[in-house]
């Protein structure tokens, strides 16, 4: 028995309109950019299963409304993906790109249906409107697909690319046909063949989307896990992680890393005097005055509850001594306002340098604990340098 199009078309409507409503359904939790671009995913899937529907009903429909119709459904469908996979991979949306590649495929295929009837150049030129989503999702995925940890962005690119293969195949079959069909509808292998793949399209691309979802979910979560809640800086792990991979560079490369323990002084008092929250801010405020004198390349995490590691690599013994000078001065000069009142914070700060010889980074970090708990006993708000330590 002939397989139909409007069969196909139905099959296709019901499978898109499914797929729409689990997607739906799942998005539960905050308004952030994921699940929102998982929303309008799931809106374009319900609006391409009305288009499909459309033309299953095709016996119904006058054909100019069908002609209207389902391509204006289609053509907003494919628009709403665009901004769907943009706003998830957190790029530009490309909103008046999109809405301009509907509008103008719209009326290119109102014109050769209705005003001046042609087949292939209505195919063509609806085509060409396809072609420039696509590659406006081929845009946003093809950049990092070959870095580590993004293989689902190179699953839903390969979607896309074949996604523009059957858009090419399509007309290359209709030009090069010796009896074409004259419609979507009309039974032809063509078009059997068009809208079964087109109709399995949906479901690779929303497989592609939900794996790229939970691959950037799953980035941030690691990402998180290595944040210090409360100051946004690297917490331990993450400074463990950083001091490893700094230390290697250095080791390939001959060079040094300097290390610096800072820690708040009296801060127990400032507790006691502010209340946690208050304890709080100055913290923060404390990491802001750190940031703001570090170099692009080095690295400040928490390490305890007022003790900091500031990682700064290329820098000898007198380099790190120098540095932690100026974050010491600069936290002395900083008058901060915590609840309307006014303090002034000092810190102490032990450093170590790793270098030929020295590449124990837990040894390197006694070494500057020790130097810190020196500048402790000689009266804070100091810098004290450790005693050189041979691997």
């Amino acid at each position: 028995m002939p397989i139909q199009v409007e069969t196909l078309s139905l099959l296709n409507a019901v499978q898109a309109l499914a797929l729409g409503l689990m997607l739906w359904a799942g998005t539960h939790g905050d308004n952030g950019p994921a699940l929102a671009a998982i929303r309008l995913r799931a809106l374009a899937l319900g609006i391409e299963a009305a288009g499909y529907g459309l033309l299953a009903l095709q016996a119904f429909i006058p054909p100019a409304a069908l002609l209207m119709g389902g391509n204006a459904l289609n053509l907003l469908a494919q628009g709403m993906v665009v901004v769907a996979i943009r706003m998830l991979l957190g790029k530009p949306l490309r909103l008046k790109s999109a809405t301009l590649i509907a509008v103008v495929g719209w009326a290119g295929v109102a014109w050769f249906g209705i005003v001046d009837p042609d087949y292939r150049l209505r195919v063509l030129w609806g085509s060409l409107a396809i072609a420039g989503n696509v590659l406006l999702n081929i845009d946003a995925l093809r950049s990092g697909c070959r870095d580590s940890g993004t293989r689902a962005r190179c699953v839903l690119l390969w979607v896309y690319l074949l996604a523009m293969a059957l858009v090419v195949w399509r007309n290359g079959a209709l030009w090069l046909s010796g009896n074409p069909p004259d419609q979507v509808a009309t039974p032809s292998p063509i078009n059997v063949f068009y809208v079964l793949l087109s109709g399995m399209q949906p479901l690779f691309a929303s497989i592609g989307f939900l794996l790229l979802y939970n691959e950037i979910l799953r980035r941030e979560l690691h990402e998180l896990a290595r944040i210090d809640p409360l100051t946004g800086v690297a917490n331990r792990r993450a400074m463990g992680e950083a001091s490893d991979r700094m230390l290697d560079e250095a080791r390939a490369w001959r060079g040094s890393v300097g290390v610096l323990l800072v820690d708040a002084d009296h801060f127990k008092n400032v507790n006691d005097r502010f209340g946690h929250d208050g304890g709080d801010k100055v913290l923060q405020s404390l990491v802001a005055c750190i940031q703001s004198i570090l170099r692009a390349d080095d690295i400040v995490g928490r390490v305890g509850g007022e003790e900091f590691l500031v990682l700064s690599p290329g820098v000898d013994a007198e380099g790190v001594l120098a540095l932690g000078e100026r974050i010491r001065s600069t936290v002395e000069r900083e008058v901060l306002q915590i609840d309307g009142e006014t303090l002034r914070l000092t810190v102490s700060i032990g450093t170590a340098v790793a270098g030929p010889g020295q590449w124990d980074m837990p040894l390197l970090r006694r070494q500057a604990d020790a130097a810190l708990y020196a500048a402790k006993r000689a009266g804070r708000n100091q810098v004290v340098a450790g005693a050189e330590v041979a691997a």
